[in-house]
Formats: C-alpha cells, structure tokens, sequence
C-alpha cells in the first residue's frame, strides 16, 4: 500500500479519533500519515526520547513509558481529553533484544522483554477500553508477530510474548464483544529500527541485525516488508470494512509463514 489513499477512500477513518502508542517507530510513522490522509484525528503516545526524535509538531503527543501503568494511564487520559474521547486505538509498542536461546537467558532480559511487549499491551489496553466502549465504532489493534504462532530456535522471551498478546487479544474480543472491537496484526521482519532493536531504543543508523536483501531472498514474495506493508492491514482492522472480524491475528509477512 502507497502512502497515497489508495483503496482505501479518502474518507475511510473520517472523523475516527485515533491513538498510535509507539507512533514515533518506523511502521507508527506510516500509520500516522495514512491515518491523517484518511481523515482521522491522531494522537501520538510514545516514550520522551522518541518524540524528540520524530517531533510532529501538528500533532498532539503525549510521553509514555508502556511498562508503567501510572504513565500509560496519564498519557491515554491527556490524549482523550485533547481529541475529546478516542474511537480506536493502535499498539504498536514493543522491542526485541539480541537472539539467545532460553537457557541461556538472564531472567532480567526475560523480565524486561515481556513487560515490554506483553505488559505494555495489558496495561494500554486496559487504560484505553473504558474510552472505546464509549464509542459507536471502536477498534483496538495489537501489534503481534509470526515468532508468537511460530516457535523458532534463540528467540526465547521474545516469541512467548507475543504468543501471550495473541492470546490477548482474543480474551479482550470475547470480553468487550459487541461494543469493541479487539483484532492483530503479526508482522515478519520490517525494514525499520526495530531490526536494531527498536525506536528510543537504538542507533537507527546502526547496521541491522536481519540484513534486509538476504532475508528478501527467503521470502516468497521476493523481499522484506515495508512499513507501508504493514499500515494496509491496521486499516483494514479500524475502517468499517472488518466490521464483522473480531478477536483475529492477520499474518502479515510476504509468504513466510502461513498459518
């Protein structure tokens, strides 16, 4: 998907009043623009450091840290306030640190891993679901990855976390079905700073730890993601065309894995 409208209408989230956590990383940044494109009201929730770093100063952003519950509560209540309720809510925050395999993990790399993907996802959502059942047409969309569905070997507390937010996922669509909304989307690799090891978190310029071109060579779509490739679907997931999806994770990875 271009950065253009597209098939999508430029209509299609008109008047949608929009969070992105994590909207400073490389696919957030994507899903920022095409959101603005397709008429919605964005706010932007990340951490201090990433907000300076890609400063929008067009848009409300409010600093969080996803691992604090206290500052996820503050920063989704300001962010409500400024666009006066929120209608979806997109979680893009998460992080990978350096392949190990599971014996060989400290047990604060494992803490750290999941509180910063599935923790951070708990503590978001419930900061945001009371907002969205106040709405007429709420979505909230977790960010998940193939590496949750598809054990792989030196992947150790990354893969259970994301497992954990599939898992997720679904209990919050069974809980806040027909009011909310609650969907996924598992990306493959994506060429952004998240390969070195995620925006505020790393040297973006820094070589990667998956060399984009060699990992396209294994693809059977012939390349690595894009962010665009990856903001066509979360569309999908808020506009009224997944009206009738619920509690579903969408494999977004060039052919690599097919559930």
């Amino acid at each position: 998907m271009s950065t253009s409208t597209g098939v999508w209408g430029a209509s299609a989230l008109e008047g949608t009043r929009l969070l992105v956590a994590g909207g400073c990383g490389g696919i957030g940044r994507a899903l920022v623009e095409q959101a603005c494109r397709l008429g919605a009201r964005v706010a932007v929730l990340d951490l201090e450091a990433s907000i300076a770093a890609h400063s929008r100063p067009n848009l409300p952003q409010f600093a969080m840290d996803a691992r604090d519950a206290g500052s996820v509560d503050r920063a989704v209540a300001q962010a409500a306030a400024v666009l006066g309720g929120v209608d979806a809510c997109v979680n893009l925050v998460g992080f990978m640190t350096p392949p190990l395999p599971l014996a060989q993990t400290p047990p604060s790399v494992w803490d750290e891993v999941i509180r910063g993907n599935l923790d951070s996802a708990f503590l978001l959502s419930r900061a945001v679901l009371p907002l969205l059942h106040a709405s007429e047409r709420a979505s909230l969309v977790h960010t998940a990855s193939g590496l949750g569905a598809w054990a792989r070997p030196n992947y150790g507390a990354y893969g259970p976390a994301k497992a954990g937010l599939i898992l997720l996922t679904k209990q919050l669509a069974a809980e806040n079905a027909p009011r909310v909304r609650v969907n996924a989307v598992a990306p493959g690799a994506v060429d952004t700073a998240f390969l070195r090891g995620g925006t505020g978190r790393s040297d973006e310029g820094a070589a990667p730890r998956v060399d984009p071109a060699s990992y396209g060579s294994f693809v059977p779509l012939g390349r690595i993601a894009e962010p665009a490739d990856v903001v066509g679907p979360i569309v999908f997931l808020l506009s009224a065309a997944s009206a009738y999806m619920t509690g579903q994770t969408l494999h977004v990875n060039g052919g690599t894995y097919m559930p």
